[in-house]
Formats: C-alpha cells, structure tokens, sequence
C-alpha cells in the first residue's frame, strides 16, 4: 500500500538549517542518528512544535479498533499531517486508502508509492488528469476515486482524458452537498443526472457517491447534529438509487467530528462504507477535543492530543502580559487560540490565557510565569498546526519533566 523504502529512506535525510525545529547541536546528523541520539527537549530551541509519540499511538489503536467494529473502512485524510512515515502507520493499522484533497498531495503520495488514494475533491485541471492517466497506466495495481458534481465537471474530465489518450478509466463519485455548504450537488435530481452522464463517458467509471457532512455543522448542537443526520440518510438514500459500474461500490463521508453518525448511518450501506477521518490521529487541545464524539458521547475511548507547542518568555513588558516567542509562523489560530498548560521542567499549570498571536508573538496574561521560562501550549487544528513545520521532533512522553526526543516526522505541505 506504500513503498517502504521511500519511506525509510526519509531518515537518511541529513539535518541542517533548513529544519526550523533542529537544534545547533544536531546539525549534520542524519535523522536516524539524531532519532538515536534521543536528545533532551532541553536541548530544542524555542518556537517548537512536537508530537508525543505515546498519544500517536493511543489514537492510532483507538481509531482502528472503532473502524471494524462499526463496520467502516478507513481512508484518513492525509492532508491533516502530510507526512508518509504517519501515512504507513495508518495503512499499517488496517486503513483501506488515504485520502488527499488536491494534485500537488497526490503527488506527494504517489511518490511514496501509496497504491490506493481517494481525492476528496473534483480534479478538473487537463495537466494534472493527464498525468493521472499515465500513473494509471504504468502502475496497474493503483487505484484511484475521485468526486464530481456537475454535467461541465463529467465533460471536462472526458475530454481532457480522451485528449491524452488515457487507457485506464478513472473511478469517480458523485458529491453530494447541502445548502450553503461546500461543494456538492445540492439537488438529488440533478446528483442522478450526473451519475447518468458518468455511466455514458468513456474515459469514466461511476464507483460511488461521497460527500462532507462537516460542512453542513462546525459545533455539537442539537440543531448540528439533527443537520448532519438529515444530510447522511440523504446520501444513503441515492447511495441506493444509483446504477454503479463496479462490483464494490462505495459511499464515503467524515471528518472527524462526527464519526459516530457516519457510523450509524451508513455502517451497514451496501458495498464499502468508507471514512475519511484525519484529524483523529493527532488530535488536538481545542476544537476536536471538545466536538468528538469518543469525548463528548463515549462512543469509543477518548482520544489524546499528540501535539503541542513550546514557547520561552521574552519579556515582561508590564503587569500581567508576558510575550512569547511563538506566533502565527509557527501556531495555528483559526480554530482557537493556544492554551498554557504548564512550564517545562515544572508541576504546577502556569495560568492565565493567550489573547493574541502576531506573527512571531504570543500575549500571554494573567499567568505565573518569568522572563526565560519555556511554556508547552496546548494546541488546536491539526491541519493548521503540522503545515508550519517540515520537521517535527517526536517526544516519548510530553508529560514528563524533560521529554526525550525519539524520532522525528517529515512532513510535505
């Protein structure tokens, strides 16, 4: 499902100053000796963002296990951490495929090999369907899904296949949206018409349907939630009414939010019911936290953040602000500020709260904390957290009182 080698021949990658988060004193190893080296996070220069790889592989379990026993197969998005070596523990674990969002991803994956990927988005550019034909060609055990939502989207793809000659066809599914959603077929009418025009395009293969619930709810309200169940029986329900041109048809929904619904309702879908969860694997201290539903329903075991960010105190300009030197470069802010947890080296939980990041700064107030401290902060949104980073130094344990840094993970945004 990967190419190992590729893969492992990331941690001969020799480190340098063109990796944010590598120390001084680690310049010129490569990754495997640095990984050997176990370095004490003292060693880390602040801004630095880490991955623990204890939670890494709590979540890693929780979400394989949750998967069968529901009767889902697993494709996660790989655009939340970009990053092979974490691709191949999912695989590893039992995921069906990964799921990418755009072409420069699935060249990325196609780089390391990955045999079976499912692009949660319409692929339209002649170029890129072009190159996808070749891949299809030279590599026959590869296989590839991708969505469509209108009669110009099935014609664009046909011609531009056709013009380059393609020999394979490529699998596609109908997107289904909502209003004032994303993308998507908002009439099921027209979603039957579409499907009719893939069955009668040459270069296409009519394989599923598939669509993004999270785009109809961002919170775990009942009204949210009454939304995301309404839009899932809908997506079952045509799931049925099509004519499919594969033996395995599927039907794909997810994010990370409300795993439990897509389970629910489309557990026992004919075919393969496939979720695209990715946030899952890191998680996180914010938004997921408190919208998954392993937390807040008890569907399964609560999942762990495996990321979090180190910042040292700059300045203490006036009475209970202290600046960070951590900020947007380097942390995610659209889904919630970061939170202090604690002080590295120390017990107690600093307090206070972030109001504010610039760009190279945090404001920290009301906290206990001194100029030179280093805080570790809670973090929120995976996918605008690991995008900063090409390197990230993965911890043993990040609630230790010195973390050991054990590995480190290469990312590709």
């Amino acid at each position: 499902m990967i190419d190992d080698a590729a893969v492992d021949a990331l941690a001969g990658e020799r480190l340098d100053w063109r990796y944010k988060a590598i120390p001084a004193s680690a310049q010129g190893l490569t990754v495997a000796e640095a990984s050997a080296a176990r370095l004490s996070l003292a060693a880390f220069g602040t801004p630095l963002l880490t991955l623990d790889a204890g939670a890494l592989a709590h979540n890693l379990r929780t979400m394989a296990s949750w998967t069968r026993d529901a009767g889902l197969s697993l494709a996660p998005h790989g655009k939340t951490t970009m990053a092979p070596a974490l691709w191949r523990a999912q695989l590893g674990a039992g995921a069906w495929a990964i799921t990418l969002a755009n072409l420069p991803q699935l060249r990325v994956a196609r780089a390391f090999g990955v045999r079976r990927v499912l692009l949660a988005n319409e692929l339209l550019d002649p170029a890129g369907l072009a190159w996808l034909g070749s891949e299809l060609e030279v590599d026959p055990g590869f296989e590839f899904f991708c969505f469509v939502d209108s009669l110009r989207g099935v014609a664009l793809m046909d011609d531009a296949l056709r013009a380059a000659r393609t020999q394979r066809p490529v699998h596609v599914c109908v997107e289904l949206g909502g209003p004032h959603a994303r993308t998507g077929i908002r009439d099921d009418g027209d979603a039957l018409d579409v499907a009719d025009a893939v069955r009668k395009a040459p270069t296409l293969r009519l394989a599923g349907i598939g669509g993004y619930e999270g785009a109809l709810a961002h919170d775990a309200s009942g009204e949210s939630l009454r939304s995301v169940d309404a839009y899932l029986r809908r997506l079952a329900d045509l799931h049925g009414r099509l004519d499919y041109e594969t033996d395995e048809p599927i039907v794909t929904a997810g994010g990370s939010s409300y795993v439990d619904q897509v389970a629910e309702i489309l557990g026992g879908a004919p075919g393969r019911a496939v979720l695209r969860a990715g946030s899952y694997l890191v998680h996180d201290d914010g938004f997921y936290r408190d919208i998954s539903p392993f937390a807040r329903t008890g569907a399964g075991r609560p999942l762990r953040s495996a990321m979090h960010g180190w910042a040292r105190v700059l300045s203490r300009p006036e009475p209970g602000l202290a600046l960070l030197d951590a900020g947007r470069r380097d942390l995610p802010f659209d889904s919630g500020l970061p939170e202090p947890q604690r002080v590295r080296g120390g017990e107690e939980p600093p307090g206070g709260r972030i109001t504010e990041l610039n760009d190279q700064h945090a404001f920290l107030t009301g906290a206990a904390v001194e100029v030179g401290d280093v805080v570790r902060l809670g973090l929120s949104h995976p996918c605008t957290a690991l995008d900063k980073w090409t390197l990230i130094p993965v911890v043993d344990d990040a609630d230790a009182q010195e973390p050991t840094v054990v590995d480190y993970v290469r990312t590709f945004f």
